[in-house]
């Protein structure tokens, strides 16, 4: 299951896995974002590729506007992915 919501405007909260199935759910929200904003990862136990060419999309929109996104609250697991993929070096994650 995975659930992605958003509040406060510009925050995103994900939670569950994040795969190729959730794709579509993903882009509704993250495409009604067009400030600054920041991704909660804290109740993600999953993420494929999928997911982060969805994170990757929405990175590459807003950098076009002068905008960024930052990651927060990510387990250890996914930081390695995001580590293994080199996604560290273009997502501000904290």
């Amino acid at each position: 299951m995975f659930d992605i919501k958003l509040q406060n405007g510009n925050e995103i909260i994900l939670a569950g896995r994040f795969d190729a199935s959730q794709t579509e759910k993903a882009y509704t929200v993250l495409n009604s974002i067009n400030e600054n904003c920041v991704v909660d990862f804290n109740g993600l136990d999953y993420i494929s590729s999928a997911g982060l060419g969805v994170l990757i999309k929405t990175y590459s929109r807003l950098k076009e506007s002068d905008r960024s996104i930052k990651l927060v609250n990510m387990s250890k697991h996914i930081k390695e992915v995001f580590k293994y993929s080199a996604l560290d070096k273009v997502f501000l994650i904290e």
